[in-house]
């Protein structure tokens, strides 16, 4: 079995609302180092299969019918044995 994990972002050209309010929400809380927060999403899938190249193919076919919208988001992915 392979677990991936799936980070998608927005593309940094689209403004990050959620980002923005959890950034003055840290400089309130007296975090005055944090420059820049972007938000996101994390997804884990676990797939039975053992064939690493099968797995990215089909984790990428995934992220890109379903799991991000490619006009705003961008992804990226990380898979290993579970």
């Amino acid at each position: 079995m392979l677990k991936a994990e799936i980070f998608v972002y927005l593309k940094k050209s689209i403004s990050d609302p959620p980002g923005i309010a959890v950034l003055n929400s840290l400089k309130s809380l007296g975090f005055e180092n944090v420059e820049k927060v972007r938000m996101g999403k994390y997804i884990v899938v676990y797939l039975n299969e053992n064939d690493i190249e099968k797995a990215k193919e089909e984790v990428k076919l995934m992220c890109e019918k379903l799991l991000c919208n490619p006009v705003m988001e961008e992804y990226k992915f990380n898979i290993s044995e579970e």
